[in-house]
Formats: structure tokens, C-alpha cells, sequence
């Protein structure tokens, strides 16, 4: 069992800077796969960056890449997402998301969080 708790969510003017964290709680954090995803009001929600387990591996939507950064700290069981150069497409409730590779990518992992809302004005 893995519980996550997102933060780091707020207000912020096109092309400034936010960073998430997802606190997990759990002894086998850094077993999973650890992905963000987001969904804006209206829209399905989409994938937008995941992490290895070790870190050694990343990947980003084509969306955020160059702007968005994943990262994660084992030692604290946490995991980030730097968010630079927002745009206000990026407004949505952003969801932490635990698992293998194959259910996280796909976006049917088990372990989700409760998200935390990034609004972003022009």
C-alpha cells in the first residue's frame, strides 16, 4: 500500500514557476515507478512526466518538455515536479500517481493522490 499527498499547488502569472511535491508514505517508495499527471476542467486527464524508480530514467508529454522537470528523493519518499515558464494550458488539477512502469504510463496505476490545483493566469 502506497498513500501519496500532493502540494504545491497555487496561483502564479504566465511564465513563472511552481514546484510540486508528493509525499508517499510506505516502505517500498522506491520500488514504484512515480508519475504526475493532469486534468483541466472539461478534458481527460493526461500523462505529463514519470520518473524510474531510480531516477535514472525520465520521460515528459511532449507538452511540458523543456519547461517541466520530475525528480524524486528517496531518502524523504518524495517525489517533485518542477514546473518553470507556465502557461496558462497548464491549469489543472495535478495528480501524483504510484506503480509499475506499464500502469503508470498507461495511467491506470493503483496509488493516486488527491491533486492539487495549478492555476496559471495570462
Amino acid at each position: 500500500q502506497v498513500q501519496l499527498v500532493e502540494s504545491g499547488g497555487g496561483l502564479v502569472q504566465a511564465g513563472g514557476s511552481l514546484r510540486l511535491s508528493c509525499a508517499a508514505s510506505g516502505r517500498t517508495f522506491s520500488s514504484y515507478t512515480m508519475g504526475w499527471f493532469r486534468q483541466a476542467p472539461g478534458k481527460e486527464r493526461e500523462f505529463v512526466a514519470a520518473i524510474s524508480w531510480s531516477g535514472g530514467s525520465t520521460r515528459n508529454a511532449d507538452s511540458v518538455k523543456g519547461r517541466f522537470t520530475i525528480s524524486r528523493d528517496n531518502a524523504k519518499n518524495t517525489v517533485y515536479l518542477q514546473m518553470n515558464n507556465l502557461k496558462p494550458e497548464d491549469t489543472a488539477v495535478y495528480y501524483c500517481t504510484a506503480d509499475n512502469p506499464l500502469k503508470v504510463y498507461s495511467g491506470r496505476s493503483d496509488y493516486w493522490g488527491q491533486g492539487t490545483q495549478v492555476t496559471v493566469s495570462s
